[in-house]
């Protein structure tokens, strides 16, 4: 694992989850893990994986300890406010994310300092579990090709499948009996080459994060052993489609049943940039 020159985390902390942690995460699953090797052992690298449950930090988590490398995620920066939690997130290393910042630079700003430092920093592009009715990647928001674009350093694609069946998203309650299988598989490090040296503009961001997600969809689509959409879903498309058919239909906007629809709409699915 990396040694960071900074260390901003306790290594007696990363000690404790280290020695404790895998073995309760592999008593609550059975895995089916292939592509660690793809994993830089040393240096800085970003592990970009999608989202399907909770329960998915706990398998990508044992997934980079067993590959070499301590897991750095990135994770909402409110979560550093609770009492407990918030302490042992810090001490630990974990990254937060300040999404109530206006100047995208700053929110990743501590996550690109810790790649810097030589850190693996997780992160899923989705920013949340997927919203897509099929369970396939959604429309990402664009902080992975930021970070990579930014530092250079390399992504490497990771598709997850069977977490879902141990923590439904939305729900508290983990099924543990009988230990579902959990299928990772990673690949190699995503090809970034056509935007080295551009500038971090809208089109170049938004192109370089579809690079990175039809890795992510192509290798989970191996798990599945299904073919994937031609585009991912976008929810923001599918609440615009239902705020439309919704005052169609004459249903007030903001309505229970307006909140609770998202149908598929008349376009819930953006074309992914080549």
């Amino acid at each position: 694992m990396s040694k960071r020159a900074n260390q901003n985390y306790s290594p007696a902390a990363r000690g404790f989850t280290t020695s404790t942690f895998p073995t309760l995460i592999r008593s609550a699953m059975k895995r089916d893990w292939h592509g660690q090797e793809h994993i830089p052992r040393t240096g800085g690298v970003i592990v970009a994986g999608n989202h399907l449950s909770y329960a998915d930090w706990a398998a990508m988590a044992l997934f980079v300890h067993q590959a070499g490398r301590y897991p750095a995620f990135l994770i909402k920066s409110s979560a550093f406010n609770v009492k407990v939690l918030g302490s042992f997130l810090h001490a630990c290393g974990q990254l937060p994310v300040n999404r109530g910042s206006t100047d995208a630079a700053l929110v990743l700003q501590e996550a690109e300092n810790a790649l810097a430092q030589g850190e693996c920093v997780i992160i899923y592009p989705e920013g949340t579990a997927t919203r897509d009715p099929a369970q396939w990647p959604m429309v990402a928001k664009t902080g992975v090709a930021r970070m990579a674009l930014a530092t250079g350093i390399p992504v490497i694609p990771l598709a997850t499948w069977g977490a879902q069946e141990i923590l439904p998203y939305g729900t508290k309650k983990l099924h543990l009996r009988p230990r579902h299988t959990v299928r990772m598989l990673a690949g190699p490090a995503v090809d970034l080459s056509a935007y080295a040296g551009e500038p971090l503009n809208r089109d170049v961001l938004r192109a370089a994060t579809g690079t990175i997600m039809a890795d992510i969809t192509g290798l989970l689509a191996k798990l599945r052993g299904e073919s994937p959409p031609a585009s991912p879903y976008d929810p923001a498309a599918a609440r615009r489609s239902a705020r439309q058919e919704a005052a169609a239909q004459g249903t007030p906007e903001g309505s229970e049943e307006t909140l609770n629809n998202e149908p598929d709409g008349d376009n819930p699915r953006k074309a992914m940039p080549a």
